[in-house]
């Protein structure tokens, strides 16, 4: 029989996480390497443990993770969604835990676009009155 694997899909920002959690002893694996090497920030790392530490999974789940796009910020919130997601493939009842702690929701925040005849998103060239 083919080992237990449980699969979401996280996002934040521009960035996409594909999330695969199997049974094993906590490896992080991002982008085929592991996390210490991907993510050098330790609030970063920190945001990527959360779901898995709320959940008390952390040390008995292999995590893989494939991300794009966006920056290191960014990635680690989209891994982090993904991860939340794939918990709940893995057992359906972390859900009031994950879904108190805010973890389930997708951070709908992006950068807003520059409009035309001006610097940026809000700012306005300077007014003279001459």
């Amino acid at each position: 029989m083919a080992e237990q694997r449980f699969y979401a899909t996280g996002k934040r920002k521009t960035s996409v996480a594909r999330v695969w959690l199997k049974p094993g002893t906590g490896h992080v694996t991002i982008n085929n390497k592991p996390i210490d090497q991907y993510i050098d920030r330790e609030t970063s790392k920190m945001v990527v443990f959360q779901p898995l530490a709320l959940t008390g999974t952390f040390g008995k789940l292999d995590v893989l993770v494939n991300v794009h796009g966006g920056g290191v910020t960014g990635q680690a919130g989209a891994i982090k969604h993904g991860i939340s997601k794939a918990l709940l493939e893995y057992n359906p009842e972390f859900r009031e835990v994950l879904k108190r702690a805010g973890f389930l929701t997708r951070d709908s925040r992006v950068k807003e676009r520059k409009k035309y005849g001006q610097p940026g998103a809000r700012a306005r060239f300077q007014y003279s009155k001459r």
